[in-house]
């Protein structure tokens, strides 16, 4: 007879069962569907040209995980689904999940062969040679969906992110890779005196703009497209950078850092937003399993606290900070010697 509760380990079991349950509802466009009315499963198989009965056990999975309510065979959205599962849902985390489902869910089948040869997946995922992001770049449909991905993800933590430090001493703050703006904006909607700039690759400022413009610190917040690998830094006495440094290695991260501080004025600083790992690396769970994506998606990792720390210095910075922030990315903060 088993001696311990076997529960932790069937949850497991089902864990990728359930993603798939939720990547394939969002995919088929269930959650769109049902905004505002409800259908049977025989009616939504019929419009999307399903089978009848393989619609129904989705849609009652989806009831079961607490994405769909059903009443006298009608399915309707639940207030989590209506939120973050639609695509026109100013909250909705569908980018995020469309890219799960077609990059990172192939990707992780080959995390056996990661841990073999310590490097990314992509090309034997999908036959590609360089960078991940000038393939998920390489037409407007898959570059929208990555950039809704990572909007959704900063509107659940950018705001936390400039409030953990006191950003009131700033003037300029410029957003380094700053996608749809999200961490710009809301710097700027907490800071009255804080003026922004969004500076990422010419084909995604774009993106940018209407994020923007629908800021209460519209007034404050501009784009500037570059490649903060290659471009003059716009002037700014705060650069930020969130969902960064992670992608990178070591090297190139150092030039990174290197450039930022070259550019900053004296007592200008760096806002970095990251998952933190412990410094035991014992947790946190999102952290561990975020540095794992990285291994097999890009060519980086999550840190501690102190191996930032380390990197900072290393490249001219003092007075390093992490700070938690309860959101699922963190924040350290370092100073340029005034």
């Amino acid at each position: 007879m088993p001696q311990t509760d076997p529960a932790p380990v069937i949850e497991l079991i089902e864990a990728f069962r359930r993603s798939k349950v939720m990547f394939t509802a969002v995919s088929l466009g269930v959650f769109e569907r049902l905004h505002g009315v409800g259908a049977t499963a025989e009616a939504f198989a019929e419009e999307r040209g399903l089978h009848a009965g393989a619609a129904e056990r989705l849609m009652d999975a989806c009831t079961g995980l607490g994405l769909l309510s059903r009443s006298e065979g009608v399915y309707t959205n639940t207030e989590v689904s209506d939120e973050y599962l639609r695509r026109e849902s100013p909250a909705g985390l569908t980018g995020y999940i469309l890219y799960s489902d077609q990059a990172l869910y192939p990707m992780w089948t080959h995390l056996g062969d990661a841990m073999r040869e310590g490097s990314h997946r992509w090309t034997q995922t999908f036959g590609w040679e360089g960078s991940i992001f000038e393939h998920f770049f390489r037409t407007a449909e898959s570059r929208k969906t990555f950039l809704d991905g990572m909007h959704g993800l900063g509107l659940l933590s950018s705001p936390q992110v400039v409030r953990v430090f006191n950003l009131n001493r700033f003037r300029r703050i410029v957003d380094l890779g700053g996608a749809t703006g999200h961490l710009a904006a809301a710097a700027c909607e907490r800071y009255a005196n804080l003026r922004g700039t969004v500076f990422d690759l010419p084909e995604v400022v774009e993106y940018a703009r209407p994020h923007l413009m629908a800021s209460r610190a519209a007034a404050r917040l501009t784009v500037q497209a570059g490649d903060f690998f290659r471009d003059p830094l716009p002037e700014a006495d705060l650069f930020a950078m969130g969902r960064i440094l992670h992608d990178w290695t070591e090297e190139k991260i150092r030039q990174l850092l290197g450039r930022i501080h070259a550019a900053l004025p004296a007592g200008g600083a760096v806002l970095i937003a990251e998952a933190l790992l412990d410094e035991d690396g014992s947790g946190p769970i999102s952290a561990q399993l975020q540095s794992l994506n990285m291994l097999v998606c890009t060519e980086g990792r999550e840190r501690t606290s102190s191996e930032y720390r380390e990197l900072l210095e290393s490249c001219g910075f003092e007075r390093v900070e992490a700070r938690r922030t309860g959101a699922p990315v963190d924040a350290v903060m370092a100073f340029k010697k005034e």
